[in-house]
């Protein structure tokens, strides 16, 4: 299995007004000019892109796309939650798609970005060459009570308490409703307390080891704030889909060539997810449909063996044109 590639520079960089003057992505154009297009679509939702997310992509084949969602990373006004939801970022795709004058593209997300894959391709697979998808997350309730309630603590209680303890005892029956509160609350340091405890938990489980510089992450009070505000705000919203949306809409991608990327010991988004989400697609039956498990891995990207499957997933989407 290939590693990424080592790194290169971004072609260009910019922004694009998306929203009646309030919002403004940052995105950025990598790789060949003339290569195959391939958005990237990164995690939270809250996250923001890295450096490292376009070496997935050869750079002499692929034209890669990636941006900061609404309120993440380089985007403005930072970790804003007004206009900002699951459709808005959909449509803020397709506002990039047309400001970059491509036509179709290869769609690639993890996590959240998966969510996002699903959403985009679902309302336009007449604009998707592909999709490539890590860690499937489908906003279903029983996701969320899973990872942010009850189930994932049994694994994880030494870095789950942390997070309860900042909710009173008689507000723990909802936990997401009880941190929405406070993150959007109007105190300051309520609020970056709340936001780096929720931050800190998912990024102690991330891992199929705990990786101390990895939940250092949520040390920064500026990207735990805009992560877990928005990504709280997204799910105690339910993503604005009915529950189980996605897979119920995913016979409208089935003749798409699609990978799916999975850990087996992916705790913030268990495998059972993507597996219904394979099965919804046609599992076996379809031949467009691969689903890969990696026995030995939980949810990051940035595990090897994970970035490995990636990039080789990336590698044998070489023979899609645009």
């Amino acid at each position: 299995m290939a590693p990424i590639y080592p790194a290169f520079a971004v072609n260009n960089s910019g922004h694009l007004q998306v929203s009646d003057g309030l919002h403004s992505i940052y995105y950025e154009d990598c790789g060949r000019s003339t290569g195959t297009p391939i958005l990237f679509l990164h995690g939270g939702p809250g996250g923001g892109i890295e450096d490292s997310d376009r070496q997935y992509f050869d750079p002499s084949h692929y034209r890669s796309i990636l941006f900061d969602q609404r309120g993440c990373g380089k985007s403005s006004p930072p970790a804003s939650i007004e206009d900002n939801t699951t459709w808005h970022l959909v449509s803020d795709i397709e506002a990039l798609r047309e400001h970059l004058n491509i036509e179709k593209w290869i769609v690639f997300g993890g996590s959240w970005g998966s969510t996002l894959t699903l959403a985009y391709s679902e309302k336009y697979p007449e604009r998707c060459l592909g999709l490539i998808m890590r860690g499937i997350f489908t906003l279903r309730r029983e996701e969320l009570e899973w990872f942010y309630q009850k189930g994932a603590d049994m694994l994880f209680p030494d870095y789950f308490e942390p997070y309860k303890a900042m909710i009173p005892a008689e507000e723990r029956g909802d936990m997401m409703k009880a941190y929405y509160k406070r993150l959007t609350g109007d105190n300051e340091e309520l609020r970056l307390k709340c936001a780096s405890a929720w931050s800190t938990w998912e990024n102690a489980t991330s891992k199929l080891v705990v990786d101390p510089a990895y939940i250092a992450k949520a040390d920064d009070p500026k990207w735990a704030l805009a992560f877990a505000r928005i990504e709280n705000h997204f799910f105690v919203n339910g993503g604005w889909m009915r529950d189980g949306q996605l897979i119920e809409e995913a016979y409208k991608i089935k003749h798409l060539p699609i990978i799916i990327v999975q850990g087996r010991y992916d705790v913030v988004c268990p495998a059972k997810t993507s597996w219904e989400l394979y099965k919804a697609l046609g599992g076996k039956e379809n031949n467009n449909v691969e689903y890969i498990i990696i026995d030995d891995v939980g949810h990051s990207a940035h595990e090897v063996k994970v970035e490995q499957a990636l990039v080789d997933a990336a590698d044998r989407f070489k023979s899609i044109k645009a």
